[in-house]
């Protein structure tokens, strides 16, 4: 992105407090001893953030109440600058994909700061012992990360009908109680031993306040992993954490309203999903009042530049991977606008051109219907002479005719799909097939409502081959989330060590 100002900025971290407070505290006075700093101002920033939780203590469950409780701190530190979440909770990295759907932050993985540590200290070893509630066994969240094969996940088995480490925990007399001693030490010792008993090569604490009776516990036959300090090294040392796995484009709609809902229409249209979820996520600005592209690129209007890029910095500051502008005008700014943005556009013009050159090779000219604006500002032509492709646009008063279809009183943009603006295309179409013209790209996007892609046949019975370029458009931003989907699928694999 262009005019930085040439500082790295430093990361802000903001720790998610009051889901243990003991744990939490502990998570956080290890980051601050992690630090490497020689100095007070070497310190990175953190903010601690704790406010009283009513089911902090009450029980072992991932709470609706749990998680609205995390996604408001979130979204608080989004406002002060947080630039990564510590989130010290195991039971609450159950719900964290929840999380990174729905928030911009990234969240370090406490459960992936323990399983780096692990294969780091422990290279060989597979059969992991968990001290982890009911409910994080459960929900077999470290099942997901200590994969089958290698891995073994094992648990402490129950002794007189108690679950020793739950007990521990969220007993009457347990550690959330502020019991540091006594018998919550003793059941995390029994399932310490029992886990050792197992054949465990280490042990691996999936509760934060587990840490803090460590020295309590004593010396055990395996080693006992100290996750939170794991956690904290891991959190420090640059891990940056990570978002969701989630594909999202951007759409600067309104350019226009109904065009926009037909790119949109597509977009689900032609996406390869057997439920709601298989979607891909969009994010649509629809912003109408975006002055009009041809009156400036033609008549000496506003001019929509601005409107444009600003449009797109809220879809880039909304967490879009890439932006689709569905209106061919508005691509005669995108060579203004693009090296502002941090993420791409997808030029619509392109990749309609590069789809003519793939689906006919032995093409030479095209058609282009379009407004005045596109035409005149050459953004088809220069793109089309890229490839080798000459364009044939309407003569001057057919043209006009376009444009009455287009922007007159009975025109799309005005509502109508037949009648007067169906017989000014259908006019243009007959001139460029004079011309020998037999492909012809609909280059407005309200034109392929009025007259869908594919063969046209003309009451001559001539027939040419009509191109939406919003088609060819909504396709492309498929095949840019169905990539990412493969690529991350691909990427969580190798991180569980599932591939190579």
């Amino acid at each position: 992105m262009m005019h930085t100002d040439g500082v790295t900025a430093r990361r802000k971290f903001g720790v998610v407090g009051g889901l243990g407070p003991l744990g939490s505290a502990d998570v956080f006075f290890k980051m601050v001893k992690a630090t490497p700093a020689s100095s007070d101002e070497e310190h990175v920033e953190m903010i601690f953030e704790q406010y009283p939780f009513k089911g902090s203590g009450s029980g072992s469950a991932a709470t609706i109440e749990r998680k609205l409780y995390v996604f408001d701190m979130i979204r608080a530190f989004e406002k002060r600058g947080v630039t990564t979440v510590v989130l010290p909770c195991f039971l609450s990295h159950t719900f964290i994909d929840e999380l990174k759907a729905n928030t911009s932050l990234p969240i370090v993985d406490i459960v992936e700061a323990v399983r780096s540590h692990v294969r780091r200290k422990y290279p060989d070893a597979t059969r992991i012992g968990v001290l982890a509630s009911d409910y994080v066994r459960d929900r077999r969240l470290f099942d997901a990360y200590f994969t089958s094969p290698p891995f073994e996940i094992v648990y402490p088995r129950s002794h007189e009908g108690i679950d020793l480490v739950t007990e521990a925990i969220y007993g009457a007399d347990g550690i959330k109680r502020g019991n540091l001693r006594g018998r919550p030490v003793e059941l995390l010792r029994r399932a310490c031993e029992d886990l050792a008993d197992q054949g465990v090569q280490v042990i691996v604490p999936g509760l934060t306040e587990i840490a803090l009776v460590a020295d309590e516990i004593g010396a055990q036959r395996v080693p006992l992993v100290d996750s939170n300090l794991a956690y904290a090294q891991y959190a420090v040392t640059g891990q940056p954490g990570s978002r969701a796995a989630t594909f999202k484009i951007g759409v600067v709609g309104g350019v226009g309203p109904a065009a926009t809902v037909d790119f949109l229409d597509k977009i689900v249209r032609n996406t390869p999903a057997a439920r709601d979820q298989d979607h891909i996520k969009l994010l649509v600005e629809q912003n109408p009042q975006i002055p009009d592209r041809t009156e400036n690129l033609v008549g000496g209007g506003a001019d929509p530049t601005i409107s444009l890029y600003a449009t797109c910095k809220k879809l880039e500051d909304g967490d879009a991977d890439v932006i689709a502008i569905p209106c061919n005008t508005a691509h005669a700014f995108v060579e203004w606008i693009q090296p502002w943005l941090g993420i791409p556009i997808i030029n619509m013009l392109t990749v309609t051109v590069a789809h003519l050159r793939d689906t006919y090779p032995a093409l030479r000219q095209v058609g282009v219907l379009a407004t005045s604006g596109t035409i005149q500002s050459g953004v088809y032509q220069k793109a089309l002479e890229s490839q080798g492709l000459r364009q044939v646009a309407p003569a001057p008063a057919l043209q006009a005719r376009v444009m009455e279809a287009i922007y007159g009183t009975h025109g799309v943009k005005a509502g109508f799909t037949t009648g007067r603006c169906e017989e000014d295309i259908g006019a243009a179409i007959d001139a460029l097939m004079d011309e020998g013209v037999s492909v012809i790209v609909l280059g407005c996007t309200e034109l392929p409502i009025l007259l869908p892609g594919g063969e046209y046949v003309a009451r001559n019975g001539r027939r040419a081959t009509l191109v939406d370029p919003t088609d060819v458009l909504a396709r492309t931003c498929i095949g840019y989330a169905m990539s990412f989907a493969s690529r991350t699928a691909v990427e969580r694999l190798e991180s569980n060590g599932q591939i190579s």
